[in-house]
């Protein structure tokens, strides 16, 4: 199935929407439908699960708000039925004054945060449809129908088209962009923290779910898991910039309004002794002066074991001029060592020379073992400025060149270039 050209056609009708005017608004609606249509799939998955163990299954959904009740009833042939189908003022009323306040009621009546049910009501409260037309709607609801995401590869596939979504948001100069992560970074960060069965996996800035379904595929991959473990696996699973609010801010013990130094210490807390962590930030945290840097570096340093830092080169990250680094940590032991990594591409990097697999290939082959080489070094922490915990990435190995020549040596090559050029100007003069 060709799902970059269904979600073009989609966006093409959202276009043409008065509701929506932004890619932002196009994947907000996108998403709201599409989860609506996995929620069926996933119900359908797990009822015949059920009938193989000859027990009885439970809809999460009335029959009346059923994917196949209100979007895509059927003829007995299996075809959509468009006579039973709402559309145009039926399907808008009934999408915004009936589906939605059912889905949101899902938050209060939930017994556990954790259930899906709840999950279902929190999200529908957060968010409300924006088309204004119902023939819009009934046209991305029938495309929307004809996908399919049971299989890994689907979700995957799903997963990277949203982070396609999300990249041409920053190309736009829209909100989102800049929280795109390329799909190569997510996958050496997952090498590097190894996610194993039995690890719980937590994405506490997840957009597009991209480091997710890659600790899932790193998981599925690593060994032949048992049927227990496949089991588990199935069941069981970092903005930059910003302000947040000062309520907000009391929760965490070094007081700062940056909203990516929130996010560090709320994952050094959300760790348990020997969790393992890899986390985007922007590189000026490293090195800044005011107190909450100074105090945060000085937490990660003894609070966690800061084995690596990766220093990216600008344009890693499409569609916005952030420089950033990849923060490792374990917790529970304090940092002796650093070890750098500059990654070092070779070219000027932007929306069409994006960030790939093979450069980040030596970097994972020298993350096993730390070596150290011209593009990496380590630093001992004993030697770190304790006043200011400075941990800027100074490439020790990098030897500017030096131009030993005279100025006499270098007042001769200038006047040689200059008659150079005398002579191809005079022949150019001559040909004309």
């Amino acid at each position: 199935m060709n799902y970059d050209a269904a979600f073009k056609n989609i966006d093409d009708t959202l276009w043409k929407d008065a509701g929506c005017g932004s890619e932002l608004d196009y994947i907000e609606q996108t998403s709201w439908i599409l989860f609506l249509k996995y929620l069926d799939d996933l119900e359908k998955e797990n009822k015949a699960a059920a009938e193989l163990s000859n027990k009885t299954y439970s809809p999460i959904l009335s029959n009346e708000f059923s994917w196949e009740t209100w979007a895509a009833p059927k003829k007995a042939d299996g075809s959509l039925d468009y006579n039973a189908a709402k559309t145009g003022d039926d399907l808008k009323d009934f999408v915004n004054t009936e589906l939605f306040p059912y889905l949101k009621s899902f938050k209060s009546v939930a017994n556990d945060a954790n259930t899906l049910e709840y999950k279902i009501g929190q999200i529908f409260s957060e968010i409300s449809n924006k088309l204004q037309s119902g023939y819009s709607l009934r046209e991305v609801i029938n495309k929307v129908n004809e996908l399919q995401f049971l299989s890994n590869e689907e979700k995957h596939e799903l997963s990277s088209l949203y982070e396609d979504k999300i990249k041409n948001m920053g190309n736009a100069g829209r909100n989102g962009g800049e929280y795109y992560t390329p799909r190569p970074l997510i996958q050496a960060i997952t090498q590097v923290v190894n996610p194993v069965i039995g690890d719980k996996v937590y994405d506490g800035a997840v957009g597009s779910a991209g480091f997710l379904c890659e600790a899932y595929s790193h998981i599925l991959n690593s060994k032949e898991l048992s049927a227990t473990e496949f089991q588990q696996l199935q069941t069981s699973t970092p903005p930059f910039g910003g302000k947040e609010r000062g309520e907000v801010q009391q929760n965490f013990p070094v007081a700062t309004s940056e909203t990516a130094y929130l996010f560090l210490q709320h994952f050094i807390k959300m760790l348990k002794v020997g969790g393992r962590c890899g986390i985007v930030i922007k590189n000026t945290f490293l090195s800044n002066t005011d107190n909450a840097s100074v105090a945060l570096r000085k937490q990660l340093l003894e609070e966690c074991n800061l084995h690596s830092i990766l220093d990216l080169p600008g344009g890693a990250f499409t569609g916005t001029g952030v420089k950033t680094v990849v923060l490792f940590f374990d917790k529970g032991t304090a940092t002796k060592k650093v070890w750098y990594y500059q990654l070092n591409v070779g070219r000027n990097m932007g929306k069409t020379n994006p960030l790939n697999q093979k450069d980040m290939a030596e970097f994972l082959q020298m993350s096993k073992t730390h070596e150290e080489g011209h593009n990496s070094w380590v630093v001992d922490v004993a030697d770190v400025n304790k006043d200011t915990y400075d941990l800027t990435a100074n490439n020790p190995n990098t030897v500017e060149e030096v131009d030993n020549r005279t100025p006499q040596e270098i007042i001769v090559e200038i006047e040689q270039l200059d008659a150079k050029a005398s002579e191809a100007l005079k022949a150019i003069k001559e040909l004309l």
